[in-house]
């Protein structure tokens, strides 16, 4: 054989390059360019049409970071290309990096009617096929000058150009060549031919017959190319390849679902804007694209992204509903943003599923079954319940594949939730969301499928993705190669449904993974970013208050429902769910959005709840003071989800001092000791006799470690950080501030101040931590090792919580070194807990270690993530002030944790009226029984929606009376808020409905009103 294979390999490779690629475009002749800059931000499309423009050519620069121009392109078909297929090829200064991350622009006609979108991948315009010569080209583009973050080619670089304030106005593009050409069809198809067969062979085995055959077959194309006359002699060299592309693949042949598909991160390295106006570019080249090809299919998942064309771009959008309508264009997912899954609460995940399906259903008629999240960096184990409760079955994710320590044992299973709902989930294995159908990633699909011998099909999502883009024409056409060749998988364009009707029923009992799909990567996105992260949790919090109190107000005084307010502000922060707003992985200019919008949601919710809460209290002259209590659970006199006069609330004890420093915070319950450091040394609580803290060290303690991982500086923390690591014990301020004990420290360039109380009758230790934050690239942790021998602890999620292991005994259990909670974590023995409950934080790590000498007991730590202070892709990540609040409960069950972190989300309210109280428009017999949402349906009907969930992880029966409703109708439904015909009915009482629930499960209730 001598040393041919390398000699063909490499001959290919240099005649593509130089001859053939080349030879596409056999002739061309300029167009002429005029161009207009918009001051600031985007116009309407129709002042970009009108604007006055001027003369610009190829090598000029232009484009101010995050500007806008429009060129003006026009020109003539020549007489002489009659007959011939002619395209533009327009160069906006592309480079060669990939699509999404550099400047794009979008292509109008003059009537404002678009045409298709322009990136570095995806240039051409088509103008004829064939010409008659002399066809007139008029066309406007609207061009974003996005700045490449990485045009250094070093990742991960501070940069100043994520927001406009700090970018500059320096030019970032040159404009390339802007052109009417020929297209030679045959050539174009011969690159095709010789691409796939030339990336087919070089995954084949080397001693192989096939992997000969084609090289052999590669020889004698291009011996059959004249270089100096390649498109005289293109179609002579196709066929020396005929032979081997028609060979068909064998039976067993893995089997690759194709699905068109441009995963457009909802912000990211650009604005929520610019978001806007990648969906229509790629929205319009797939609608372009379905129409040149019948085999085609293309699927878009987030609702919210197809509000955006319908609202901005309503022409491309005409286009994407008749696409629908034709079963071309799928919408997938059923979700309004493909969210973070790991930190939003457990309402905010549910709507999730009620908004983006709600749009598809209104706009489209159209529900699918599937849940389209490729990028999320991880899953909680909340999440198959709620998957189930909005009516879809089945699971798409990539991401698990990135996990960094162990490798995912299977790409097909059924993934089991918390409280025993499953879904049929599928990993594609050919391990990216951005598949360009290249020979080495459908060979590694194939190879890299674990179900290998009981399935036989896997699904690939073929396009640009993340910037946008979307699938090519090439990629099209590959595909068309490959759909049943020889030494390949087979390739055939389906939709994600019609994918996975096939996989269930091929493999109905695939094995089974219970509890989360954590992500051993981006672990650091419980932290980064921490003003966002409040912002998240407030405005859950108040969207929660705003729905009680409003439906409270109308079923007792009839005030108008805020319907389309708190739609609208719902679907606002659903939109910052997404998975790089709320997990800190965007430029400066996201975030500092996103701080805005939820000061701006704050002050709206408030309203809402203000309002109500008058109304229920009557004349506010009326000099009564009601104390409005929100919490699923009863407070302090205060009944839950109603209101009572002047009940004694926020006392808390006097701190005395001690005679060796510091000060004693008792209430009869719990005794707590802060020593001269302003550390806590001791929490005891009276009633066990028992103290909550190893002996010999201290809570409170603030630990300052290094930070700088391998890569992706906002979303990762690699394990090694905690080699090093400073307590902070040095204190500048210590005194007693009325109930309160204040703690001033300072490190670095930052301080901090924390308020320590005791409030009567609880066992709650309070930390107020306000950080004044300016370090960088460090990672700040609050520490409390606790007397307490727990193998796992239980951490909060979407309706339930989920036990994780305190020990390392495998790579698997070392690999959670981060991990998410929500409102509380809970340590515990038989008998006897301890919980942190939060207000705002979701990182944590929990460590066990048992004592040497002394008492040989084990200390488990709970450590809570503050604040992180990572460059890019903002360099001043959470600089500034942050306030923090955390409870420590020492005697705590999980029932304590579940309602101290309602109470440190929910707080009461006061109010001046004349109704001596509001009684609870929802109550509940039974604590183990959360509600999580009172409201008015969404149908405008007046009825009354109550959500509920077994909160404790055991078995629960239950009364739910509900004040202004009729319980003789009431009816278990959907998350859509539809009857679910194959329930069974709940018992209706007199009192109210009975519920007999599952650990963990979670219920929606209907109910007409009275």
């Amino acid at each position: 054989m001598h040393d041919d294979r390398k000699l063909v390999e490499a001959r290919l490779e240099r005649v593509l390059r130089e001859r053939l690629r080349p030879a596409v475009h056999p002739v061309s002749t300029p167009l002429t360019v005029e161009v207009w800059t918009a001051p600031g931000e985007p116009v309407p499309v129709a002042e970009g049409l009108a604007a006055p423009t001027r003369p610009i050519a190829p090598g000029t620069p232009w484009g101010a970071p995050w500007g806008t121009s429009w060129f003006k392109v026009t020109g003539t078909v020549p007489a002489a290309w009659a007959g011939r297929t002619v395209e533009a090829v327009l160069d906006l200064g592309f480079t060669p990096r990939t699509p999404g991350f550099q400047c794009e622009g979008l292509v109008y006609r003059p009537d404002g009617t678009p045409v298709k979108g322009l990136h570095p991948r995806n240039a051409y315009v088509p103008v004829g096929s064939p010409v008659t010569g002399g066809e007139q080209v008029h066309w406007y583009v609207e061009a974003s000058s996005n700045p490449d973050l990485e045009a250094s080619g070093v990742p991960f670089q501070p940069t100043l150009l994520g927001d406009p304030a700090t970018a500059g106005d320096a030019p970032q593009y040159v404009l390339g060549e802007m052109r009417l050409a020929v297209l030679d069809e045959t050539v174009w198809d011969l690159v095709l031919d010789l691409e796939v067969l030339g990336e087919l062979m070089a995954e084949l085995p080397v001693d192989g017959a096939r992997r000969w055959e084609i090289l052999r077959a590669i020889g004698r194309a291009l011996d059959a190319v004249d270089l100096q006359d390649v498109n005289g002699t293109a179609a002579a060299a196709r066929d020396e390849l005929a032979g081997v592309l028609a060979a068909p693949a064998v039976p067993a042949a893995h089997r690759v679902s194709a699905v068109g598909h441009a995963h457009i991160d909802s912000a990211w390295l650009w604005p929520l804007r610019e978001t806007v106006r990648k969906v229509a570019r790629t929205a319009s080249n797939m609608t372009a694209l379905l129409d040149a090809d019948p085999d085609f299919v293309f699927a878009m998942s987030q609702a919210q992204q197809y509000a955006w064309i319908k609202e901005h771009r309503p022409e491309v959008y005409a286009r994407v509903k008749k696409a629908v309508a034709d079963g071309r264009f799928v919408p997938v997912g059923g979700m309004w943003v493909e969210s973070d899954t790991n930190m939003p609460g457990s309402e905010a995940m549910a709507r999730q599923f009620v908004h983006g399906k709600r749009f598809f259903l209104e706009e489209f008629g159209v529900e699918d079954s599937e849940v389209w999240l490729p990028d999320t960096f991880g899953f909680a184990a909340g999440l198959p319940q709620i998957i189930r409760a909005a009516g879809a079955t089945r699971l798409l994710t990539q991401k698990i594949s990135w996990s960094r320590t162990n490798s995912f044992p299977h790409h097909t299973f059924r993934w089991e939730g918390i409280d025993g709902s499953r879904v049929f989930t599928h990993f594609p294995p050919v391990d990216t969301y951005n598949c360009e159908v290249t020979g080495a990633q459908i060979a590694h699909a194939a190879r890299n499928f674990k179900e290998k011998g009981v399935a036989s099909r896997s699904l690939a999502p073929v396009g640009f993705g993340d910037g946008g883009g979307g699938t090519t024409r090439e990629m099209v056409a590959k595909a068309a190669r490959l759909r049943d060749l020889e030494g390949s998988a087979t390739v055939a364009w389906e939709s994600p449904a019609a994918f996975f009707d096939q996989a269930q029923a091929e493999y109905p009992e695939p094995p089974v993974w219970v509890g989360e799909l954590y992500l051993e990567l981006h672990r650091a996105t419980l932290t980064s970013q921490a003003q966002t992260k409040r912002g998240n949790r407030r405005s859950e919090s108040l969207l929660t208050e705003a729905e009680l109190w409003a439906a409270t107000a109308t079923v007792r005084t009839g005030a108008p429902y805020p319907y389309e307010a708190l739609d609208r502000i719902w679907k606002t922060v659903l939109l910052h769910q997404f998975h790089d707003i709320l997990p800190g992985s965007s430029i400066a200019w996201v975030h500092r959005e996103a701080r805005e919008t939820y000061a701006r949601l704050a002050g709206e919710l408030d309203g809402i709840i203000g309002e109500a809460q008058r109304a229920l209290a009557g004349d506010a002259s009326g000099g009564t003071e009601l104390v409005f209590n929100p919490a699923p659970h009863a407070r302090d006199g205060v009944a839950a989800g109603g209101a009572a006069a002047r009940p004694a609330l926020g006392d808390t004890v006097v701190p005395v001092p001690r005679d060796e420093g510091g000060y004693v915070l008792d209430n009869g319950l719990l005794r707590v000791v802060v020593d001269a450091r302003g550390l806590v040394i001791s929490v005891y609580d009276h009633a066990a006799g028992r103290e909550a803290l190893a002996p010999g060290q201290a809570a409170n303690l603030l630990q300052l470690h290094p930070d700088l991982p391998n890569q992706w500086d906002a979303w990762d923390v690699d394990a090694f950080y905690r080699n090093v690591g400073t307590d902070l014990t040095d204190v500048t301020v210590l005194r007693a501030e009325g109930a309160a004990v204040r703690v001033e420290r300072a490190f670095g360039a930052s301080r901090v101040t924390q308020l320590l109380s005791v409030p009567v009758d609880t066992k709650r230790l309070d930390l107020v931590t306000e950080v004044d934050w300016h370090e960088t690239e460090r990672f700040l942790k609050l520490a409390f090792p606790l007397d307490v021998k727990a193998d796992r602890y239980a951490s909060e999620t979407q309706f339930g919580h989920v036990y994780r292991p305190t020990h390392q005994n495998t790579s698997w259990e070392w690999a959670r070194f981060e991990a998410c909670n929500h409102r509380f974590v809970h340590v515990g023995e038989p008998g006897w807990g301890v919980a942190l409950v939060n207000d705002a934080t979701y990182g944590h790590d929990v460590t066990r270690e048992v004592r040497t000498g002394g008492d040989g007991g084990t200390t488990t730590t709970v450590r809570a993530s503050l604040l992180r202070a990572p460059r890019f892709p903002d360099p001043e990540t959470d600089q500034g002030v942050h306030r923090f609040r955390h409870a420590l409960v020492p005697g705590a069950t999980i029932g304590d944790a579940v309602r101290e972190g309602h109470h440190a989300n929910l707080p009461v309210r006061r109010v001046t009226g004349t109704a001596a109280e509001v009684a609870p428009l929802v109550s509940v017999d039974q604590d183990a029984v959360v509600v999580s949402a009172t409201k008015l349906a969404d149908d405008g009907s007046g009825d009354l929606v109550v959500r509920l969930y077994e909160a404790h992880g055991a078995r629960a029966r239950a009364t739910v009376r509900v004040d202004g409703a009729d319980a003789g109708r009431a009816v278990l439904t959907d998350l859509l808020e539809r009857p679910l015909a194959a329930a069974e009915p709940p018992v209706r009482t007199a009192d109210g409905v009975e519920l007999a629930l599952r650990p963990f499960q979670m219920v929606t209730l209907r109910l007409p009103r009275a």
